[in-house]
């Protein structure tokens, strides 16, 4: 059974910290941030802000190949994504059991506080896993637009 783990949660909830534990333990991590840092750089910076939304969608169809390669390969794999959207959480399961894989989500729950704090802290210094600042007005966003998950199967990992 090839095992690929979903990350899901907003920003600052813990996906990254976990995910690299699993990655220690054996498993593949793929990360649209580090991705797009590797690739284009920083937003903003090493290319205009309009422009994310479409260079995003590009670093995601390769790891979706990428994906589909280490399931064939027999790997266990963790995307390190956000999965913010059931529509979207359907379709990457979809596409994991299709190709042979066992998904599962695991979903990092936080306080909105929670959030705020360790957001204040990681915006402190800019890297592949923390490429922007998240501003009080983009938590908010995020916090309204994410579609919680409940009944898709979700391991649950309160955050404090």
């Amino acid at each position: 059974m090839i095992k690929v783990i979903m990350m899901c949660g907003i920003c600052g909830s813990g996906k990254t910290t976990y995910a690299k534990q699993k990655e220690k333990e054996g498993y593949v991590r793929l990360s649209i941030d580090e991705e797009m840092w590797k690739t284009y750089g920083r937003k903003g910076i090493d290319y205009p802000n309009e422009q994310y939304e479409k260079l995003s969608e590009i670093v995601e169809m390769a790891l979706q190949k990428e994906l589909l390669s280490l399931i064939q390969q027999g790997k266990h794999v963790v995307l390190d994504f956000s999965f913010w959207n059931k529509a979207n959480r359907a379709y990457y399961k979809r596409l994991i059991e299709k190709a042979g894989g066992t998904p599962e989500l695991v979903y990092m729950k936080a306080s909105k506080g929670t959030l705020q704090k360790r957001l204040y802290k990681r915006n402190q210094s800019l890297n592949a896993n923390s490429p922007f600042i998240i501003t009080n007005e983009i938590l908010e966003h995020h916090y309204n637009d994410f579609q919680e998950p409940c009944g898709e199967g979700e391991k649950v990992i309160l955050q404090e």
